[in-house]
C-alpha cells in the first residue's frame, strides 16, 4: 500500500509537523523547512535539527519531503532573480541535508515570455549550479505543473528535457501532482484514461522517475491550466481517478501527500485520508479496504 499523508504546518517548530501528521493518521509528510515567502530565512539551529530528528524517529522514520519556496524561479531571464533563486535553492537543499530529508520538491519555474525552450535551458543550467554546490544526500523532485501563464513542467516532454540535459540526472526524480496533470490536460478520471496518461508519461519520461505524489482533486475542468486544489472526490477528477492510482502496483510503496485546504483542527486531512484509504482494494478481493 502507498504511504498516505499530507503537507503539514511547521508553525511553532519543525518537529511539530510530525505531531500534526499523527493527529490525522498520516504515513508520509511534506513540509516547508522555512517560511516559503522569505528569500533569506534564518539558518537552522542545532536544537531545531535535534528536535526534528527525534520526532521523526519517534514517528517511525516515515517518508518525508520538503517543498522549496514558491519564490524560487530557476528559469527566470532576470539575472537578479536568477541569482537569488540559485542561492535560495542551494540553501534549501542544505537544510534538507542537515535534517536528513531525502527529497526536495520544486516547480520547474517560469520562462516569463521568453519561450519554453529558453526557459528549460535556463532551468537545467541553474539546477546544475545548485546541485554542484551540494552533496548527493538529497534528491530534487521536479513537480508536474498545471501550465498557468508561462510556467514550465506542464507537459511530460518538458520534464524529460530537464532530465536529459542535467549533468546530475542521478540526483533527480519526479513528483506527480494529480490536480496539476489534470489541469494540464492529462485525463485520469477513468481507468482507461489513467492508463493512457501513464503510458504517455512512460513514453516521454519513464515511470521509474516518479518518486512522490501530491494527491489533490481539481476545482477546475480538464485542460483548464488553472491550479486550484479540491478535496478528494469533490472536484473534477472524482474518486475513480484516485482509485486507479492507489491500486496501481507500480506505486505501492510510494509516498503520497495531500495538499488540500484545511482548518486549524485538520479535520479535512482526516476526511480526505479516510476517503483515499477507502479506495484501496484488499489484496486478492477487488474490494475497497474501508
Amino acid at each position: 500500500m502507498p504511504f498516505l499523508g499530507a503537507h503539514e504546518s511547521v508553525a511553532g517548530g519543525l518537529q511539530l509537523a510530525f505531531n500534526r501528521l499523527q493527529q490525522v493518521g498520516g504515513e508520509a509528510l511534506q513540509i516547508f523547512t522555512r517560511n516559503q515567502r522569505q528569500w533569506h530565512p534564518q539558518p537552522l539551529t542545532e536544537d531545531e535539527i535535534d528536535l526534528f530528528q527525534t520526532a521523526w524517529q519517534q514517528s517511525g522514520c516515515l517518508p518525508v519531503a520538503s517543498h522549496a519556496s514558491y519564490l524560487i524561479n530557476l528559469a527566470s531571464g532576470k539575472q537578479e532573480l536568477m541569482d537569488k533563486s540559485i542561492t535560495a535553492f542551494t540553501s534549501e537543499i542544505h537544510r534538507c541535508k542537515q535534517l536528513g530529508i531525502p527529497f526536495v520538491v520544486i516547480h520547474p519555474g517560469s520562462h516569463g515570455g521568453d519561450g519554453v525552450e529558453t526557459g528549460l535551458a535556463r532551468f537545467s543550467t541553474a539546477l546544475d549550479l545548485a546541485l554542484e554546490e551540494t552533496g548527493d544526500d538529497v534528491a530534487v523532485l521536479l513537480e508536474t505543473t498545471a501550465g498557468q501563464g508561462t510556467s514550465l513542467g506542464s507537459r511530460f516532454e518538458e520534464l524529460a528535457s530537464i532530465l536529459e540535459h542535467s549533468r546530475y540526472p542521478q540526483r533527480l526524480g519526479i513528483c506527480v501532482d494529480t490536480c496539476h496533470i489534470f489541469a494540464a490536460g492529462y485525463d485520469i478520471r477513468t481507468l482507461p484514461a489513467y492508463i493512457q496518461t501513464l503510458e504517455e508519461f512512460d513514453r516521454q519520461v519513464g515511470i521509474g522517475w516518479i518518486k512522490f505524489f501530491h494527491l489533490n482533486d481539481s476545482k477546475q475542468k480538464l485542460a483548464s491550466r488553472v491550479d486550484r486544489h479540491e478535496h478528494i472526490g469533490q472536484g473534477a477528477i472524482g474518486l475513480e481517478g484516485f482509485r486507479s492510482l492507489l491500486n496501481d502496483p507500480r506505486f505501492a510503496d510510494h509516498p503520497m501527500t495531500l495538499e488540500t485546504p484545511k482548518g486549524d483542527d485538520l479535520q479535512e486531512d482526516r476526511d480526505n485520508l479516510l476517503v483515499l484509504r477507502g479506495l484501496i482494494e484488499k489484496p486478492g478481493t477487488g474490494e475497497a479496504s474501508v
